[in-house]
């Protein structure tokens, strides 16, 4: 796991960006993984300027979010299919046909159930994801997998915490609206994606990313398992990153593996 520190939220997102950007693979259609929020705000807007100057190209690309509620009518202005127009989308050039997000309107358990697993084969059928953005939450929680999910578990059926319904009521007109359900990708479903890149700033989320990066992996801090990808890239402001104890070791790694001169010889260490 990598994790990068930067002076500002705004440095955070473009080194988020260089981070998913690097991940993808050469020529057109790209597979992201989508998160919502506030966090990865700046990371699309680096990634619309990163478009706008032919570094990248996503008319070709395809996207899946990482969640959506259940029982939102469609086209719900909060729903995340259009958060995600509005966002993405709308920024970087993402085709609305490439976009797909969990069906949250089944009208029994079962139907929910059923779409859950047909997103995780859609997933699969795509060639997998890329590169996934993440957020986390102040409880730890990635996507809507709530402290106490399972680290396999796969898109399923989830109930929202009263804390995270909390959190996401500032986007509703009423405590009442806040959904009550979500269908989210699994904590196993997030460890397919080839790369990860989680981008988190301000105080609020210091002691989850504490949690997450140097807690041990375990339930209780969903945003643990990127402890165990073998492509985790973390990227912070300085407000987030302040409850980390391994900093110097941080700093130290983001400056690269570059060859070290050993001893005065004219030779190089290799092993780092």
């Amino acid at each position: 796991m990598e994790v990068i520190v930067t002076p500002t939220p705004e440095s955070a997102a473009s080194a988020a960006a260089r981070a998913v950007l690097s991940g993808l693979p050469a020529g057109n259609g790209p597979v992201l993984g989508l998160a919502t929020g506030s966090s990865p705000l700046g990371l699309y807007a680096e990634l619309a300027a990163a478009a706008a100057a032919g570094r990248v190209d996503f008319s070709a690309a395809t996207g899946f979010a990482l969640d959506e509620y259940v029982g939102l009518p469609a086209g719900h202005v909060q729903s995340y299919r259009q958060v995600l127009i509005r966002e993405v989308c709308d920024v970087i050039g993402l085709p609305l046909a490439g976009l797909n997000v969990p069906d949250g309107t089944g009208a029994t358990q079962a139907e929910l159930e059923a779409g859950a697993a047909a997103y995780d084969a859609a997933i699969r059928a795509a060639g997998g994801v890329d590169v996934q953005i993440l957020g986390i939450g102040a409880n730890g929680h990635v996507g809507f997998n709530e402290p106490g999910s399972s680290l396999s578990s796969r898109t399923r059926l989830k109930r929202l915490t009263s804390r995270t319904r909390r959190d996401n009521a500032r986007f509703f007109d009423n405590d009442a609206d806040v959904p009550t359900h979500c269908i989210t990708q699994g904590l196993g479903t997030v460890l397919d994606a080839r790369r990860l890149v989680l981008i988190a700033t301000g105080a609020a989320k210091a002691a989850a990313i504490a949690a997450a990066v140097e807690g041990p992996l375990a339930a209780s801090c969903p945003g643990s398992i990127l402890q165990w990808h073998a492509d985790a890239v973390v990227v912070l402001d300085e407000a987030a990153a302040a409850g980390l104890s391994n900093r110097e070791y941080y700093d130290d790694a983001a400056r690269g593996l570059e060859l070290t001169p050993w001893q005065g010889a004219d030779r190089f260490v290799r092993r780092l």
